[in-house]
């Protein structure tokens, strides 16, 4: 069974160090039983960072949005009234109260955690906890979900790492800033999402980059074979830690060749 010392050992052992600002993806269930479940891996990270370091979590919710594969998924096989009347009770996101959407236990415990601040982005906001969160997390404008005035550029700035922990680079937001970095005229498209910024629940519609994460796999794999990414256990889970601004930097190379050449093959 795991417990805050066990996994504040073997976070340590992977590279985990005091003071550092640390972009989380995780899976529980990967690390094996846990004793307290997500509140331990927290505080097991936490008493890894100290009082210096950071953490910080995505926080999405897509299915806060017409225009999300969760929104399609969940009208499926309804009728137009019945998706027109789903539609009409979908809540405003709210960053205190609205729960995050297939972000995992981990990333939920933080957000719920006191003290914790959560950009106010009704898609894809973060949530962080320690001194630096306020800068990682203000500032997240409505139309840009992930790149140069969301929290992803912020904690490209202040030299983060990426801990994957139990998952795989499909889940690596940290590329998604490349995509917005690596063409001067990324693809685009709107979105939609439904909010209450202080005139009660509304939808409203902005237009940004087409993000995209279906080749972040293949991508990572690249990555991984250059020499920065550092390789361990944490408990059960496959655990990665690398530099985000390194990541971000290696993608948007990578993106700008690969994806040139697939829509030119």
């Amino acid at each position: 069974m795991l417990d805050v010392d066990r996994l504040a050992r073997d976070f340590a052992a992977l590279g985990v160090g005091f003071g550092q600002v640390v972009l989380l993806h995780s899976s529980l269930k990967s690390l094996g039983h846990t004793e307290g479940g997500a509140g331990t891996v927290v505080a097991a990270l936490r008493k890894v960072l100290g009082g210096e370091g950071t953490l910080a979590v995505p926080a999405g919710t897509s299915g806060n949005s017409d225009t999300s594969p969760l929104y399609r998924a969940a009208v499926a096989g309804m009728t137009p009234d019945e998706a027109a009347a789903y539609r009409s009770r979908m809540p405003a996101f709210d960053p205190a109260t609205t729960p995050s959407h297939q972000m995992g236990q981990i990333a939920e415990h933080v957000r719920t955690l006191p003290g914790a601040l959560r950009s106010a982005h009704p898609h894809t906001s973060f949530a962080a906890m320690g001194p630096r969160a306020a800068e990682i997390i203000e500032g997240h404008a409505r139309d840009c979900l992930l790149g140069e005035r969301s929290p992803l550029a912020r904690l490209y700035d202040a030299g983060a790492l990426v801990l994957l922990l139990g998952v795989g680079y499909d889940k690596c937001t940290a590329f998604h800033l490349a995509e917005y970095r690596c063409t001067a005229s990324p693809p685009r498209r709107r979105y939609r999402a439904v909010v209450d910024d202080g005139n009660g629940r509304t939808w409203c519609e902005f237009e940004d980059v087409a993000v995209d994460a279906s080749d972040f796999a293949a991508l990572g794999s690249d990555f991984d074979e250059i020499g920065v990414v550092r390789r361990g256990r944490v408990g059960a889970a496959e655990a990665r830690l690398f530099s985000l601004p390194a990541a971000v930097d290696y993608a948007v190379d990578w993106l700008a060749s690969h994806r040139d050449a697939h829509a030119r093959g």
